[in-house]
């Protein structure tokens, strides 16, 4: 990436299309295709930066360079690793910097399988405590943890906490501090410039928005930090296919016209919503009145394609998802194909049995919200 496109000043959408591609050389290809190698060549000393697939891939390196300069425009001592899913990426972060007697804080609102990693974590001995993302309430259980984990907004609740104030009082008690940023994404926030450690995040979801591809990544600036974490990608080898890197980074060109988009019809989404009688619970974080509006439109640069809202009954929430057209019932969110889905039927979220989570894509937006309306008012009937 040439030097005025790296600058932190740079739009978006210049750093988008032009993060972590080589300088141009004649007759090469602007983005160079997936390298599919499990070894290099190698005589003499073992120097240079390709040894073994397992540990390195120029398409991965490529990719995580752009990840890089999303995650943190201008810096360099920040170091970016892909993964083979998010929640490849959650645990390298978790069981390389935790050991038995370490005490972690989750948060008991967040993805759903984190349920799944205290039980792992409580097995290896390490001391997990939780506390709602809302109200920056995990502030009360820092005194001895040696990782604080946000995650803001909530999946699938859409709290919000302040990164910057968790992030000091954690580093006053010598804690480290990891933020899930997967629903915000780079272009909605920036974990690492708020004060955290690490930027975690799954890209199978807005970063790379086609719902192809299974991604995640770890972007940090502690250095030594972020050697345990690549030993760890390393002996457990959950990395990412080339192919899969490859069409990561040829996503990220189309990241901010995407995001731009989805933003902006998941708000006038969220407004048509407000008027529903028979809607409760209505969260987004760009609308004025959400609890969460204050402290993310001061840590946000966008607040996300995601809204969540909760219909009377499971029944009524069901009929509500088969009467949609251009909304997919599937899980998942980010992609430029609008989906929705009745989150209990997953078990392991606190959330009432109508609770929907509605992901917003690129269709016209009066087309996406006369679709939600009409369903709405059909599964009413």
């Amino acid at each position: 990436m040439s030097d005025s496109a790296a600058d932190k000043g740079a739009g978006d959408g210049t750093r988008a299309v032009r993060a972590g591609l080589p300088e141009p050389v004649k007759y090469d290809p602007t983005l160079p295709g997936p390298v599919f190698a499990a070894h290099f060549h190698l005589p003499g000393e073992a120097t240079g930066p390709y040894k073994y697939g397992r540990d390195e891939n120029p398409t991965w390196t490529h990719l995580e360079r752009a990840i890089g300069e999303l995650e943190a425009p201008g810096r360099d001592d920040v170091e970016t690793l892909v993964f083979a899913s998010g929640m490849a990426a959650i645990s390298s972060v978790l069981f390389s910097q935790l050991r038995a007697g370490d005490a972690v804080v989750l948060p008991d609102d967040g993805y759903q399988v984190l349920p799944l990693v205290r039980e792992q974590l409580e097995a290896y001995g390490i001391e997990v405590r939780t506390a709602p993302t809302g109200g920056d309430a995990q502030l009360d259980l820092l005194d001895g943890a040696k990782l604080l984990w946000i995650e803001t907004p909530s999946n699938p609740g859409l709290d919000v906490c302040d990164v910057r104030r968790l992030a000091e009082a954690a580093h006053a008690r010598g804690a480290l501090v990891a933020v899930d940023n997967t629903l915000a994404s780079p272009l909605g926030q920036r974990p690492l410039e708020l004060g955290a450690d690490f930027a975690v995040a799954s890209g199978t979801k807005q970063l790379t928005g086609h719902g192809d591809v299974l991604l995640g990544y770890v972007a940090g600036t502690d250095a030594t930090a972020m050697a345990a974490v690549r030993r760890w990608r390393k002996v457990v080898g959950a990395i990412p296919g080339p192919m899969e890197a490859w069409l990561a980074h040829r996503s990220v060109a189309t990241l901010q016209l995407r995001v731009d988009r989805q933003n902006a019809t998941a708000l006038i989404l969220a407004q048509a919503l407000r008027e529903r009688t028979d809607v409760t619970g209505l969260r987004y974080p760009g609308l004025p009145d959400d609890p969460s509006y204050k402290i993310a439109s001061q840590q946000m640069r966008r607040y996300g394609c995601v809204v969540s809202f909760t219909l009377p009954t499971r029944t009524r929430a069901e009929r509500f998802l088969d009467a949609l057209r251009l909304v997919d019932d599937a899980t998942s969110f980010g992609g430029v194909r609008s989906t929705a889905e009745r989150r209990g039927r997953w078990g392991g979220d606190a959330v009432p049995e109508g609770f929907v989570r509605l992901s917003v894509g690129a269709e016209d937006p009066e087309d996406l919200v006369a679709d939600v309306l009409r369903a709405l008012d059909e599964s009413a009937r």
